[in-house]
């Protein structure tokens, strides 16, 4: 769905694990890192884009995850123009998206990369909280920032509440 500034509406998932670490994961047959993320269906609303997409990317099920936050607001980054697909219409300018903070109970076996027909990553692995700004292509560096900044409370506090400081290890 395009929104009426030419914005695809999405949704962005930050998926940590119980030490703190979050899932990066690789996009098929490139060498870009990512987080999951996906488009919203019309009539959809976010936390149900935020189920479908992770289960469609990452193969795991909602039992497996928990919502620890979500952006207080919708996050956008544009495309370069020479990356814009001028035959698509409407044309699409880049991403506006909610981002999610999701605490993954699960194991890691429980993720499948082949979950649906078509594969977003062929790799993953779990990296410190700040790795992914080093990684991620250069027009999604500033909302994955403003995410991270955002979330980062919410996951360690936690963890220091709980007497896991031991996670904030995995800040830097």
């Amino acid at each position: 769905m395009i929104d009426s500034h030419g914005y695809r509406v999405s949704v962005g998932i930050l998926l940590a694990n119980q030490q703190g670490q979050v899932f990066l994961g690789k996009r098929v047959r490139q060498r870009s890192w990512q987080f999951p993320q996906g488009g919203i269906n019309e009539e959809e609303e976010p936390e149900e884009a935020l189920y479908r997409e992770l289960w469609e990317e990452v193969g795991v099920e909602a039992n497996k995850v928990e919502i620890l936050s979500q952006t207080r607001q919708w996050l956008k980054y544009r495309i370069p123009k020479k990356l814009m697909r001028s035959s698509s219409k409407p044309i699409c300018i880049g991403q506006k998206q909610k981002w999610f903070l999701l605490r993954f109970t699960g194991e890691d076996s429980d993720i499948n990369l082949n979950a649906s027909d078509k594969p977003e990553f062929d790799d993953w692995e779990w990296v410190k909280y700040w790795y992914p700004l080093s990684q991620v292509i250069h027009f999604k560096r500033e909302v994955y920032r403003r995410a991270l900044r955002e979330f980062a409370p919410a996951l360690f506090v936690d963890a220091v509440r709980k007497g896991q400081a031991h996670m904030l290890d995995n800040l830097v």
